[in-house]
Formats: C-alpha cells, sequence, structure tokens
C-alpha cells in the first residue's frame, strides 16, 4: 500500500496512479490523453488545468476528501463541501441519518466516519455495550478498538478470530480505495491486540445453529446478558453523494441471524 505524498500535485497524482496498479500506458488510455502529456503532469514540466484534475480524480476514483487535496495541490479551490456532522449544516444529514438508525429498531444500527468513530447509534447499541471498560466508551467511540480489544467486546465475541479478520480484511480494502495513513495506523494497532481466551481452539467455531445464512456470511456471535446473539451485518453508503462528510458516512446495521436472537431483542426494546 503506497504513501501518498501531498505536496507537489505532480507527486500526489503518481502516488494515486501507483495505488490504483496502473502504468502510465493504462492511465492515459482511460484518460484519453497521450503518455507524453501525463508524464509531464507527473513529472511537473506541465500544468494541469481544474477539469484535467477532475477527470483524472474520475478515472482514478479518488475519494472526495482526496480530490480537494489534488485539486489544491494542482493550485485551484476544493469544489466538494465539508460539514462536520455535529454542525448545524449538517442537520439534515444527521435527520436522514438517525431516521434510518430509528427504523431499525429493535435491532442495533448505527453509523461511522471514515476513521470508524462512531456519530450516530440508535436506542438498542448501547444495550449492547455491557462491561465494556470506560475508556473505549469515551467519544470518539472507535467501532474496531470496540469490537476487537481486549477491552472492549472481544471477550464476548464467540468467533473472534473469524470476527477479527473479516474486520479487518475490510479495513485493508478500504486503506487500498483511501491510502489513509489514519487508517494505516488504525490497522497496524488492531492487527497486535491480544486474543481473549475464548478465541481459542473449538470455541472460533460458530455454532451448527448460527442461522440459514451460516455459511454464506461471516456472523457476528455475540454473549451478551439475555443469552447468546447472532447476527449478519450489513453497510449502507450513500449513492452518488458531493459532500465530503456524507461520502465517508457508512451506516452499519446487526439483523438477527435466527428467530431467537430477534425475540431475544424485541423482549429487549420492550422494556425501553
Amino acid at each position: 500500500m503506497n504513501q501518498i505524498n501531498r505536496d507537489t500535485f505532480s507527486g500526489v497524482l503518481k502516488a494515486w496512479r501507483k495505488q490504483r496498479r496502473l502504468s502510465q500506458l493504462d492511465l492515459a488510455g482511460m484518460a484519453q490523453i497521450s503518455t507524453r502529456h501525463l508524464s509531464f503532469l507527473e513529472t511537473g514540466r506541465s500544468k494541469p488545468s481544474r477539469d484535467m484534475v477532475l477527470h483524472l480524480s474520475d478515472c482514478l476514483e479518488i475519494p472526495l476528501r482526496e480530490r480537494n487535496s489534488l485539486l489544491v495541490a494542482g493550485g485551484f479551490a476544493p469544489i466538494y463541501a465539508e460539514h462536520d456532522f455535529a454542525d448545524d449544516q449538517s442537520m439534515a444529514i444527521r435527520a436522514a441519518v438517525d431516521q434510518i438508525l430509528s427504523a431499525h429498531e429493535p435491532y442495533p444500527a448505527l453509523a461511522m466516519d471514515r476513521h470508524w468513530n462512531m456519530v450516530a447509534a440508535n436506542k438498542i447499541v448501547p444495550l449492547m455495550l455491557g462491561g465494556v471498560d470506560a475508556e473505549l466508551l469515551r467519544p470518539p467511540v472507535n467501532l474496531l478498538r470496540l469490537s476487537l480489544h481486549p477491552d472492549g467486546l472481544a471477550s464476548r465475541v464467540v468467533n473472534y478470530i473469524q470476527w477479527k479478520d473479516h474486520l479487518l480484511d475490510r479495513l485493508r480494502r478500504q486503506i487500498e480505495v483511501t491510502a489513509d495513513p489514519k487508517l494505516r495506523g488504525l490497522y497496524d494497532e488492531a492487527s497486535h491486540y491480544r486474543m481473549p481466551p475464548t478465541a481459542k481452539g473449538a470455541e472460533n467455531t460458530p455454532p451448527a445453529d448460527a442461522g440459514a445464512l451460516s455459511g454464506l456470511v461471516v456472523p457476528l456471535v455475540l454473549q451478551t446478558e439475555i443469552g447468546t446473539l447472532r447476527f449478519v451485518s450489513t453497510t449502507t453508503v450513500f449513492g452518488t453523494p458531493v459532500e465530503v462528510t456524507l461520502s465517508e458516512l457508512a451506516i452499519e446495521t446487526l439483523l438477527p441471524a435466527d428467530a431467537a436472537t430477534g425475540h431475544a431483542l424485541r423482549q429487549l426494546a420492550s422494556g425501553l
């Protein structure tokens, strides 16, 4: 996974091309420009137009945040707005997210930003976090740490090794897309978490009654005060966003993988 040099347009462009594992010939063909012109852009001998920056960003599928950085490196103003999720300007986004999360009750659902920090959750999520170290619940709550840290949910995840591999693989693919150094640091940190005792031996294998989708998707099997709950996770993103914060937002939902889990969660929610 390549480091992105963010100092000059030529360095950023070249690094993104290598990040996408493309040759100059490949990218020139995709962009319908000459390899000579692309080479000049990558060496700084030619300066890009604003339209060329955006065109190459499309070809390289660069995320919106990094497109702004590429525009700035090329001498242009950023064009994609960015609002903090807690700002008044993000009120419409928050309202839409809250509506989605509430509609998912009585099942857990939450929203996270690009660095896996939780920015919103429905009423069921806090009920799943009993016994978690208070330090891990201090805002911003990082969902990767919460899931895999020994002082988080790790000791209650029956199929910990399988679940950890799933999350780290997902994070690895995210790093490939974004080249985000903070995500690389998070990956390195989580990779070295010590394994809880429940992850040893046969306990790592999900029970045979883990649901009809067992063997098709990686389930989350979680020990809780109301019994063993089995979930299938889904991730939802907003289509064709043109605002940075919204483009990086992911909604995580946990669906019951069996009837017993669904029943237990409905019982739990009835007490709210």
